[in-house]
């Protein structure tokens, strides 16, 4: 491993192979790996969207065996799960298929890790769900990193979870209804949380810069993971795409969006492009911009000290 590629632990997939497809073959997989490669990422955690049951026991296996069968395994360490167990509500749930949220279950996630030998490595759910501490305290004690996300959270429900073990925040300021009270809000409480990282989209479409420079004076950069979410449209020309059931648009500028629903469909950004455009703000020195972009998220999944 070389000590300049970007880490991205958010990633849906790309040039038009989606990871939560349900016909998901190896060689699906491969060709968007050897793209994300190819955009100057080293490392990847595929990511999953709220799906069914079926597809997280067809995919898993199929994406561990094609990184086993290619020697990618250090480079694809495992996956994030963006759900089940997210909020089911309008805005919270974002581009998310509503009809396959659950509510946290340590069950069904011990099923899915025992049967994907342990391949989650990034678990994404809504703090103010029931039993969300409890999901959290045991997918933690498998050596999974949980984040909270896509959700209503206030303070005292990110707090549970971060007793019961919590570290992130899945891209934060995203993920939530549009309209929101201005004081009392999941961004503020994400932002507050100190003991939490923030996990943030940098692609120039999912933060406006006033925003991402109050989470970088919250935060620091210690306390920060950029990544890419991108989606399957990565690579893709403008155009309009169907993803996670969404009609969606891609627009000349970038932009991924379901206009009747009024939310993003991930992005078509890749980790340099992220890199940037953070670089672009003049917030950042370059090694916090590294930090930002390889060390902290190496941390997080444990692959360095």
């Amino acid at each position: 491993m070389n000590s300049c590629g970007y880490v991205d632990l958010q990633i849906n997939g790309n040039f038009g192979m989606d990871f939560s497809d349900p016909e998901l073959t190896e060689d699906m997989f491969m060709t968007a790996a050897e793209h994300i490669f190819a955009g100057g990422t080293e490392v990847f955690l595929p990511t999953l969207v709220t799906s069914s049951e079926e597809v997280y026991f067809h995919n898993l296996p199929v994406i561990r065996q094609a990184c086993e069968k290619h020697g990618i395994l250090k480079q694809v360490p495992g996956v994030h799960l963006e759900g089940p167990f997210i909020s089911p509500k309008p805005g919270a749930v974002g581009s998310h298929r509503v009809c396959n949220v659950r509510e946290p279950d340590p069950a069904l996630f011990e099923e899915i890790m025992k049967m994907c030998g342990n391949y989650v490595k990034l678990l994404t759910i809504a703090a103010e769900q029931p039993r969300a501490a409890e999901l959290t305290a045991c997918a933690v004690s498998m050596g999974v990193a949980v984040s909270c996300g896509h959700q209503l959270a206030g303070p005292e429900d990110l707090q549970k979870t971060v007793r019961a073990g919590a570290r992130l925040l899945t891209h934060l300021g995203n993920g939530c209804p549009n309209e929101i009270d201005r004081h009392h809000n999941m961004i503020w409480a994400g932002m507050a949380c100190d003991e939490l990282t923030a996990m943030i989209i940098t692609d120039g479409h999912h933060l406006p810069p006033e925003l991402i420079k109050c989470i970088f004076r919250t935060k620091g950069a210690d306390r920060i993971i950029v990544t890419s979410d991108a989606a399957p449209v990565a690579g893709l020309p403008p155009g309009r795409y169907s993803t996670w059931g969404n009609d969606a648009v891609l627009e000349p500028d970038g932009l991924y969006h379901n206009p009747e629903k009024r939310c993003l469909v991930g992005s078509s950004a890749s980790m340099r492009d992220c890199a940037d455009h953070f670089r672009s703000l003049g917030l950042a020195t370059e090694e916090e911009i590294m930090k930002m972009t390889r060390i902290n998220p190496l941390k997080m999944i444990g692959m360095i000290p």
